[in-house]
């Protein structure tokens, strides 16, 4: 759930904000005397006057111009009055358009919310369409956002799962059901693609589907997401698909923390993060799985997997670039499956698997590119599986081993190439990688710090 959220500030509590006519004519008239003084003194500089010739007579020609100059003011005075009440007249007018448009969006939505509590699936459709109708004409961004948090409680909903075909009634209104769910999630990934600032744009407004089963498909590609906060906390994928593909993380946070991802698909694909942050902390990855970022850009934001569980599913960073942000792996165990950052370059920011364990599976920096940045692997266990540095380029940067423990021969730096950096395998314990001494050659350069068991005898 979404705590604490600040109402965003409406048109209609700015309109409320009007000054009394007193204080409104006092500070407009104080207003036009200080610009027509100063006009009038910037003209008299500019002309360099230096002074002003006074007679002892008043002749009718100066009388005649005092008079049109006192009917001038009187004119200026009425003007500014007129303006002033014309002004708090348009105010008033457009808090009365805005309390009427918030009057029929109420009536709209309770007769909207109706329809979703009705026992026809057909009738619910109808509601899902009117709320988000609802929420593209709302009057103020907290009614647009009142309208996306019932969608999303809807399907927070609990719901009965498919009884089979034993059941047929039960089962076609299962379906029925299941319809209004899709729709809901089409409908939500429509909005969002919108560009921000345009009419029917949902961005950032927040979108809570904490806990919620997602087992159709959802299309955010191509979003931009600057504020709010968009969370599948605990949520459930199966055999679903979510995309992000070329959508720009630039505020705000995505949120799959405790998500249990099962024979579903959830694609960053060439996604720029900066500023921002995705969560898959506490997630399960399991067996038919994918969670892609090929391609994706990481520059300032982070992608977290702390704690995550990939048992059998897949977490792709092929192609990445890494470059001031970072990917943490911290505590996760990998069992089976695979974490990818084939062909990735990691030019700053960094790779953490810091107290993770790998006991089956693959972990794989082949032919990757770390120039500069941190890659750690310290406190981890490697018990089983691969993990693969083969035709890896390291000309900079940190790569830290300290302190792992290896079970078995299973880490790989075949065909690696060591031209820089720093190498830290200290108090690691297991036989060394293969490769790896070959790759840095000899004799052992000095940022390159090997346990006691594999350094090369003099």
């Amino acid at each position: 759930m979404i705590a604490n959220r600040r109402p965003r500030p409406t048109s209609g509590d700015r309109e409320l904000r009007l000054w009394k006519v007193g204080r409104a004519l006092t500070i407009t008239f104080t207003t036009a005397v200080l610009v027509a003084g100063g006009i009038f003194y910037g003209l008299v500089y500019l002309l360099d006057f230096q002074e002003i010739d006074t007679t002892k007579k008043l002749d009718a020609k100066t009388l005649f111009d005092l008079v049109k100059l006192s009917f001038g003011v009187v004119a200026g005075a009425g003007a500014l009055v007129a303006l002033v009440v014309a002004y708090r007249r348009q105010r008033v007018d457009e808090a009365g358009a805005h309390r009427e448009a918030t009057r029929l969006h109420t009536e709209r939505f309770s007769q909207a919310v109706d329809k979703l509590g009705s026992d026809s699936p057909a009738v619910r459709l109808g509601g899902v369409h009117a709320l988000a109708g609802l929420a593209d004409d709302a009057p103020d961004d907290n009614l647009r956002q009142t309208c996306i948090d019932v969608l999303c409680a809807y399907l927070r909903l609990p719901h009965t799962p498919d009884p089979g075909t034993a059941e047929l009634e039960n089962h076609h209104m299962y379906l029925a059901l299941r319809e209004v769910r899709h729709t809901i999630l089409r409908l939500i990934g429509d909005h969002y693609r919108r560009p921000e600032g345009t009419h029917h744009s949902w961005q950032g407004c927040d979108l809570d589907l904490t806990g919620v089963t997602i087992d159709g498909d959802m299309d955010f590609s191509d979003a931009r997401f600057t504020r709010g906060t968009v969370t599948f906390n605990g949520a459930s994928f199966s055999g679903s698909t979510v995309t992000f593909r070329d959508a720009t993380l630039s505020g705000g946070t995505v949120d799959f923390g405790g998500a249990t991802i099962s024979d579903s698909r959830l694609f960053f694909n060439g996604a720029t993060i900066s500023d921002s942050t995705v969560l898959f902390n506490g997630a399960t990855i399991s067996e038919g799985s994918v969670v892609s970022f090929a391609d994706a850009t990481v520059s300032g934001g982070s992608a977290y997997f702390g704690g995550a569980m990939i048992s059998g599913g897949s977490v792709y960073f092929g192609g990445a670039m890494i470059s001031g942000g970072s990917v943490y792996f911290g505590d996760a165990t990998i069992s089976s499956g695979m974490v990818s950052f084939s062909r990735a370059t990691i030019s700053g920011g960094g790779v953490f698997f810091t107290d993770a364990t790998l006991s089956g599976g693959t972990v794989s920096f082949d032919r990757s590119t770390l120039s500069s940045g941190t890659v750690t692997f310290s406190i981890a266990t490697i018990s089983g599986g691969t993990l693969d540095f083969s035709g890896a380029t390291i000309s900079g940067g940190r790569l830290f081993f300290n302190s792992t423990t290896i079970f078995s021969d299973t880490v790989s730096f075949s065909s690696a190439t060591i031209s820089g950096g720093t190498l830290d395998f200290e108090d690691s314990t297991g036989p060394a990688p293969t490769g790896l001494l070959t790759a840095i050659g000899s004799p052992v350069p000095r940022t390159v710090i090997l346990s006691q068991a594999w350094a090369p005898i003099p």
